[in-house]
Order: structure tokens, then sequence, then C-alpha cells
């Protein structure tokens, strides 16, 4: 990753109104804090990986200030009735959108059914539209996310359930 990549991608973070963006690839790991004081300049600390290291497992990531938090498995019914499911992920981060276009219908609604290659929503990533086509079969049983909102990496979007 080079500097402009980096630097465009300061733009996009500051812009999507993110407090925070954590990014790590295998020779590189990124985080980039904006604050929300107008005073507050925007953070960027850059470190390099050591390649004698073995790849970091995945870390959970806290919400962003203002996102709701998800309560705890607190109640079993509720998690073996959402474990029968398959979640859809967001593999980038950037602006979903349920509709091609503002006149455009919706790709998919709640009961949809949906196979393999069909295009379930897009995510604007710098100017860049992104279709999220789906890996699996099934019908759309929840859409997790609000029309243009912003999305983190593994965010979950849609719940499909496969039977």
């Amino acid at each position: 990753m080079d500097i402009k990549e980096i630097q465009s991608l300061i733009k996009f973070v500051a812009k999507s109104g993110a407090s925070e963006v954590k990014l790590e690839m295998e020779d590189i790991k990124i985080t980039i804090r904006t604050g929300s004081d107008a005073v507050a300049p925007e953070t960027t600390i850059v470190q390099q990986i050591p390649m004698a290291q073995a790849p970091a497992a995945p870390v959970m990531q806290a919400p962003a200030a203002g996102e709701p938090v998800a309560p705890q498995v607190s109640e079993p019914a509720a998690a073996s009735e959402d474990s029968k499911y398959i979640t859809i992920k967001s593999p980038i981060i950037g602006t979903f959108y349920r509709k091609p276009s503002p006149d455009k219908p919706v790709f998919v609604e709640v009961g949809s059914t949906i196979n393999p290659g069909d295009v379930l929503c897009v995510i604007e990533a710098m100017k860049l539209f992104n279709d999220i086509e789906s890996e699996v079969a099934g019908k759309i049983v929840k859409v997790l996310v609000d029309d243009s909102s912003p999305v983190e990496f593994d965010q979950p979007l849609f719940l499909v359930d496969p039977s």
C-alpha cells in the first residue's frame, strides 16, 4: 500500500463519519482515528509488522461511538434461533446501498429467494460502486443495515435461511 492509497483512505474515513478504522494486512497495520471536535486533527498510525511473525487471528472490533451495541449471548433462545441462518458480511469498508440507483427498486427484500451470484446490494468505496453477490442460496430473513449507511469490513449485512 503506497502513501497515495493511505491518503485516500484517510479522506474516505473522514467523510464516512467513522471515529476509528483499523486495517490489517500481511505486512502493514493502519489505524485511522478522527476526532469529533473541529479542532482535533486526524491521527494516523502506520505500523510495519515483521514478516517472520505468523498471521494474527482476526480481532473483534468494538462498535464505534453512537452505534447500538448488540447484547451478548444472554438469551439462548435467540442465539439458537439465529444459528440456523447464514450471515452475509461486508467484504469491504464503504457505504451500503440497497438499490442500484435512487430511482430503481431494491435488489432484495425480506422474504426474497436468492441464488449464488445474485446481487444483494452495492457498497460504495472511494467513488467505486461494488456489487455484493450472494454466495449461498436461500431466503432473506433480515436486512441488518440501513440504506445509505456506512459499513465496516466483515460487518453483517443480511441473514439468510438456507433451507
